[in-house]
């Protein structure tokens, strides 16, 4: 595998902690949509956004679909793998800490997120999931101990019913992810308020307490 097997955009890091943020876009999104968001997540990050390689009437996703919130299990489980693989190439060839890899996505870039989270524990140092749903269910939990997820919720989304935002959270939490849940009065589009106070959430998580709530 090559970093040439995602369509992607890196940026390197201008300054801060070594902290990489991994850009995952929403359907019908491609590598620069994150960037500005990227930006303001974390000034001076290096940013890292792939573009997904599926196409749904030629809008690019992560992984394929059956139905509006019913996902092809088999496509996504062999996609998280395949996206989970070429992260830590990139991560060797841009000569990123492999322990400091962020995850921020919206919608199917949250998904995927969270299914890299449930298949491989080790790979991401902390998640900000916005407009998020259970992308499976796993057999044993992983080790997710201490590692700080930001789940960005809606309570008017008419895309992510809340019990599946609030069984997500249950999911990481039994894993032993410190997990946050920021419920928002609106649906499944993020505002600028929104963003600005995840970012603080992730000027301060990785070191903090759970904030969970």
């Amino acid at each position: 595998m090559a970093t040439s097997d995602f369509i992607h955009r890196f940026v390197p890091a201008t300054g801060g902690d070594g902290t990489t943020l991994l850009l995952l876009h929403g359907t019908g999104g491609n590598e620069d949509d994150l960037l500005g968001l990227g930006r303001v997540m974390a000034p001076g990050a290096a940013l890292l956004s792939p573009r997904g390689k599926v196409l749904e009437n030629g809008m690019p996703r992560f992984f394929r679909r059956l139905a509006e919130g019913v996902f092809d299990q088999q496509d996504l489980l062999a996609r998280t793998h395949e996206l989970a693989a070429w992260v830590r190439v990139a991560a060797a060839e841009y000569a990123l800490d492999p322990t400091c890899i962020v995850a921020v996505g919206f919608s199917n870039g949250a998904n995927v997120a969270a299914a890299a989270l449930l298949l491989h524990p080790d790979l991401l140092a902390g998640a900000v999931l916005f407009r998020a749903m259970v992308p499976f269910e796993p057999e044993h939990a992983p080790n997710l101990t201490g590692i700080p997820v930001l789940l960005g919720a809606g309570r008017g989304d008419p895309i992510v019913p809340a019990a599946n935002t609030e069984r997500l959270a249950d999911l990481l939490r039994t894993a032993g992810a410190r997990v946050t849940l920021d419920w928002r009065p609106g649906g499944h589009s993020l505002g600028q308020a929104e963003v600005e106070d995840a970012a603080r959430w992730l000027a301060t998580a990785r070191g903090g307490p759970d904030a969970g709530k």
